[in-house]
């Protein structure tokens, strides 16, 4: 156990590497009730998250989630989120647990008094059933797998006992389900999880687990891919960002960095020499400090040591040749396509 966003939380039950592989094979569950969840209803809900958002929010159909961005006047990231829209008007963000309260106050100075917030983080518990036999194990506790969502979409569902909002989303890499259910029913879920899933192999996972997966697929980590001073488009998340002209907060702002080919951006590398990167190590081109890594590890799935990091433009080709200054040593790296394969 390990204090993480004002929360004591796992880091691992069993090994890191035993968990991540689990759910990469069969099945992992994660308590993530850290994350943060903040409400949004009334008829100009919309409207404001859409001015709020990165992601295109009036498409959004009802019992649908999309991944989207808080930016602040500058275009940097305030946070990452999931969106869902549980009813016409009605919806609510994941927020990264580090960034709760902060969210929450940015929020509300920028909606009207016609939209109602409220923060049910407290009140909610959340679960991550993620890998290939999360669909029969939580068959098994009451829907059938026709009744559990496909991707990016929600159902309430009962499982359990217990009202569980399942969303088929994760942060690993691998199909699964992330579950919202009242804090008073966490535990009961979690143990009738592993009960039920125990002919599957499923494990509890920690955090460490949950790091290694997400960095094999190249999913950014608030604090470490992005901060308040990181835009989309540095970190490469382009795809996620919806016509400028549509004046979300930071629209203005990105235009003017459009063109900027003189900026840097997120890379993915591998290792070519021996030596794990870790984040802040530098990054270097021809003996020059180049750039840093946000995040780096060894990949379990993959045999070999991987990282993410800050480089120029002009150093961010595939197959580009670098180094990381690992304890005054320049080890060969290389730029590599993302997700890590």
């Amino acid at each position: 156990m390990a204090p993480f966003a004002g929360y004591e939380m796992p880091i691992q039950y069993s090994s890191i590497r035993e968990e991540h592989a689990a759910v990469r094979e069969r099945a992992g569950l994660f308590d993530v009730s850290h994350m943060g969840q903040i409400y949004f209803s009334g008829p100009h809900a919309a409207p404001a998250l859409e001015r709020l958002l990165t992601c295109a929010v009036a498409s959004l159909r009802v019992g649908r989630a999309r991944y989207g961005l808080l930016l602040n006047e500058s275009g940097g990231c305030i946070d990452d989120v999931m969106l869902t829209r549980e009813a016409d008007d009605e919806f609510f963000l994941c927020v990264n647990a580090a960034n709760v309260d902060k969210a929450r106050d940015w929020i509300e100075t920028r909606v009207d008094s016609q939209v109602f917030v409220e923060n049910r983080s407290d009140a909610t518990a959340l679960l991550a059933l993620q890998g290939p036999a999360g669909r029969a194990i939580l068959a098994r506790l009451g829907p059938s797998e026709e009744d559990l969502p496909k991707r990016f979409r929600v159902a309430r569902l009962e499982i359990a006992g217990a009202s569980v909002l399942v969303s088929a989303t994760g942060y690993t890499g691998s199909p699964g389900f992330e579950l919202y259910v009242s804090h008073t029913d966490a535990e009961r879920l979690f143990e009738a999880i592993l009960e039920v899933g125990g002919e599957d192999g499923v494990l509890p996972a920690g955090l460490g687990a949950r790091d290694t997966l997400r960095l094999e697929a190249a999913l950014p980590l608030y604090g470490h891919e992005l901060d308040e001073q990181t835009t989309p488009f540095e970190a490469g998340l382009d795809r996620f960002v919806k016509d400028l002209e549509s004046g979300f907060i930071g629209a203005t702002a990105l235009a003017a960095q459009a063109d900027d080919e003189s900026g840097r951006c997120l890379v993915g590398f591998e290792m070519i020499e021996r030596g794990i990167a870790r984040a802040d190590y530098e990054i270097l081109h021809e003996g020059e400090i180049v750039g840093r890594v946000t995040s780096g590890a060894p990949s379990p799935t993959l045999g070999k040591s991987i990282g993410l990091g800050y480089v120029p433009r002009a150093q961010s080709g595939i197959g580009q040749e670098l180094a990381i200054r690992i304890r005054s040593k320049d080890v060969a790296a290389r730029v590599v396509e993302r997700p890590f394969q």
